[in-house]
């Protein structure tokens, strides 16, 4: 099991990246696999396209993932928020690594 921490000013958060994969797989990849965005072409996950769409932060992807937005659904209430905040780190991971 793989744990990331990630330092904030006064907060440290362990983060499971393994975790965040596992969940990515699971719920998103239909969609989202290696970071495109099969219904949305031009919204994918890619470090720029966050950036532009101010996607970029972890507060951002959690909130989108619970509450979800035009064709993305909602995840809130079937996953949890450990599960949430760990994909939302994952995302975040992939694109800084160019979705390799």
């Amino acid at each position: 099991m793989l744990f990331t921490f990630f330092l904030y000013p006064e907060v440290s958060i362990a983060v499971n990246t393994t975790n965040g994969e596992k969940i990515f797989q699971l719920n998103c990849s239909a969609c989202h696999a290696g970071g495109v965005n099969a219904i949305v072409a031009e919204k994918t996950l890619k470090k720029d396209i966050l950036e532009k769409n101010g996607m970029d932060d972890n507060d951002a992807i959690i909130y989108q993932v619970t509450n979800g937005k035009n064709a993305m659904p909602a995840f809130g209430g079937r996953l949890n928020d450990k599960d949430i905040e760990d994909v939302a780190f994952f995302v975040l991971q992939q694109s800084e690594n160019g979705w390799k």
